[in-house]
C-alpha cells in the first residue's frame, strides 16, 4: 500500500495506536473457556468438512463481550416498527418455500454480502485484500468477490438517483486512520438482522494497531431503521501465508435452479402421498444440514 507520506500509510506498523473506544472484555477464565470451546468446535467442523477450504472461520479468539461498542450496553438499538416489518429472505438458511429467486438471499445468489457482512466470518473464504494507490483505496473480499474502489481525491459523491448494494464511498485520512463514508445504498441488504432503508450511512475507520492487526470500526446511521445510531468494532487480522482464491460464484449458477426444481419435486411427492392417504414425506433439511441451519 503506497501513500504520500508515512503518517498517512495504513499498513505502517510504526504508527500503531490503540483505539479510543474499546468494548468491555471478558475475564481471563471466561476467555480461556471460550478458547477451549472454539478449539473443540474447529476440531468437530474439520472432521465433517466437505472440502479442503470449509470451516476456516479464523485462528484468533478475542475477549470482547460484544462487537457493538456504542451504545455502551453492547446491544444494537431497537429497530423501528416499520423496519421490523421489512422482509428478509432467509434463503438456504431457512426451510423455504422456494418458489422464486426472491426467496433467496443476495448471499445465496452470489450478489453481495454487503459492506459490513463482507468482513464478517463465514465457513470459508474469509480473506480480504486492501490496496492503496495515490488517489484511491481498493478493498477486495474473497467470498462473493465484491471489490470496492474508494476515491481519496475529494471528488463529489454520486447523485441521489444512483443506488448501489455497496453504496457510494469516499475516503480520507485523519492522521493514521483511514475514514470511509458511504451512502447511496439500496434497501435490499441488511445489518444486524434488519433490512435498512436507502437513508443508511456508514462511516468506517481503519487503524493499524500492530503489524498484524487493523482496528475496524463502523458507525451505522439510518433514521428510518433504528431508534438511534450505533457503532460496532472488529479486529481484522493477518494470517501469514494465506492465499486468496477465486470465488467462482455468480447469480446464474446451477445451485438455485436445482433448489427450485427440488422444491417442485417435493410438492409433487406431497400431492401423491395425500392422494394415497399417506402423510407428507419427511423434509430432510435438518437431518442433512444439522439443527443449527434448520430455521
Amino acid at each position: 500500500m503506497g501513500s504520500p507520506g508515512p503518517s498517512r500509510h495504513l499498513d505502517d506498523g510504526r504508527h500503531a495506536r490503540h483505539p479510543a473506544a474499546a468494548p468491555a472484555r471478558v475475564r481471563h477464565e471466561e476467555l480461556a473457556a471460550r478458547n477451549t470451546q472454539r478449539d473443540r468446535a474447529r476440531e468437530t467442523q474439520d472432521r465433517s468438512a466437505a472440502g479442503t477450504f470449509r470451516n476456516e472461520e479464523g485462528t484468533r479468539t478475542f475477549g470482547y463481550t460484544s462487537i457493538v461498542i456504542d451504545p455502551p450496553d453492547g446491544r444494537i438499538p431497537a429497530a423501528l416498527p416499520e423496519a421490523r416489518q421489512r422482509r428478509i429472505a432467509p434463503g438456504t438458511f431457512g426451510v423455504g418455500p422456494f418458489n422464486t429467486m426472491q426467496d433467496f438471499s443476495l448471499y445465496d445468489r452470489c450478489i453481495t454480502r454487503g459492506v459490513v457482512g463482507s468482513f464478517g466470518p463465514a465457513v470459508y473464504g474469509n480473506g480480504a485484500r486492501i490496496l492503496q494507490t495515490p488517489d484511491s483505496v481498493v478493498i477486495s473480499y474473497e467470498m462473493v468477490h465484491d471489490t470496492r474502489i474508494v476515491p481519496l481525491d475529494g471528488r463529489p459523491p454520486l447523485g441521489e438517483g444512483i443506488r448501489q448494494y455497496m453504496g457510494d464511498s469516499r475516503g480520507r485520512f485523519e492522521g493514521d486512520t483511514l475514514v470511509i463514508e458511504s451512502s447511496n445504498f439500496t434497501h435490499k441488504t441488511a445489518l444486524g438482522g434488519v433490512r435498512h432503508s436507502v437513508q443508511l450511512k456508514l462511516t468506517e475507520r481503519f487503524t493499524r494497531i500492530d503489524p498484524e492487526m487493523i482496528d475496524y470500526e463502523i458507525r451505522v446511521e439510518d433514521p428510518l431503521t433504528w431508534e438511534k445510531p450505533w457503532t460496532m468494532r472488529m479486529t481484522i487480522t493477518q494470517q501469514p501465508g494465506y492465499v486468496i482464491y477465486e470465488y467462482a460464484c455468480h447469480e446464474g449458477n446451477m445451485a438455485l435452479r436445482h433448489i427450485l426444481s427440488g422444491e417442485r419435486a417435493y410438492e409433487q411427492a406431497v400431492a401423491e402421498a395425500a392422494a394415497k392417504g399417506l402423510p407428507p414425506p419427511e423434509r430432510v433439511f435438518e437431518r442433512v444440514n444439522g439443527p443449527d441451519r434448520a430455521r
